[in-house]
């Protein structure tokens, strides 16, 4: 369930970057309905588009999961796409910052460019510490809930600071950052996932095995 207590302020503050449908330019006229559908993309590609959004901690591994599982998949003759928080924000997202209309702005993006790629027939690997349900609900019912797994890598706090692969644990201890998630921004967990990895225990090896056995069900057309 979403925690109503941390969400109402982003939700209120939604700056200039979020529209309503109302507010959306009347001469749009959009030409869906007339482009080859999403199976004639999947039967070209001889398999199912999905999204495995993978959500956690800076440092719980997403990334490298998400590297990892493409590699497997590709050998195996799959087409995959990632979509990783850096180079997001490095590209089309690079003109947002921090603030909570900006963090929820990011994610609708990544959201509506998964939902491309998915309704393209390709399996979508989206790396993002989406840290609340709301951000992750909201993911989830763009991109449509039959083809969102969300994957809880569920590394613990001290693991992934210990690990500070980039730093910024230490930044944001000594108060360089603000808001960061896990330090002075809360986390909430995943209620139920459709499959929950700490890295801190389990191989990446193993992780992916256990990622085949949940998307290949999917993706198998």
């Amino acid at each position: 369930m979403t925690n109503t207590n941390t969400i109402p302020e982003e939700k209120k503050d939604n700056g200039p970057l979020t529209l309503d449908s109302g507010q959306l330019n009347k001469n749009v006229y959009p030409i869906f309905d007339k482009m080859m559908g999403r199976k004639d993309k999947e039967q070209l590609l001889h398999q199912r588009g999905v999204m495995v959004w993978f959500t956690g901690l800076s440092g719980s591994g997403k990334s490298t999961l998400a590297i990892a599982l493409e590699r497997e998949l590709h050998a195996k003759g799959y087409l995959c796409r990632i979509l990783d928080g850096d180079n997001i924000r490095s590209g089309i997202n690079n003109n947002l910052g921090f603030s909570a209309a900006d963090r929820i702005e990011n994610i609708r993006r990544i959201a509506e460019v998964g939902k491309l790629f998915v309704d393209t027939g390709i399996i979508t690997l989206a790396a993002f510490i989406s840290p609340n349900d709301y951000i992750r609900e909201m993911a989830g019912s763009i991109i449509g809930k039959e083809d969102f797994l969300e994957v809880y890598v569920s590394t613990p706090l001290e693991e992934c600071e210990r690990r500070d692969v980039k730093g910024l644990y230490a930044k944001a201890r000594r108060g360089e950052i603000s808001d960061f998630t896990g330090v002075s921004a809360p986390f909430e967990a995943p209620v139920h996932p459709a499959l929950a990895l700490d890295t801190s225990v389990l191989t990446v090896e193993e992780s992916v095995r256990r990622l085949m056995a949940l998307i290949l069900p999917k993706i198998d057309n």
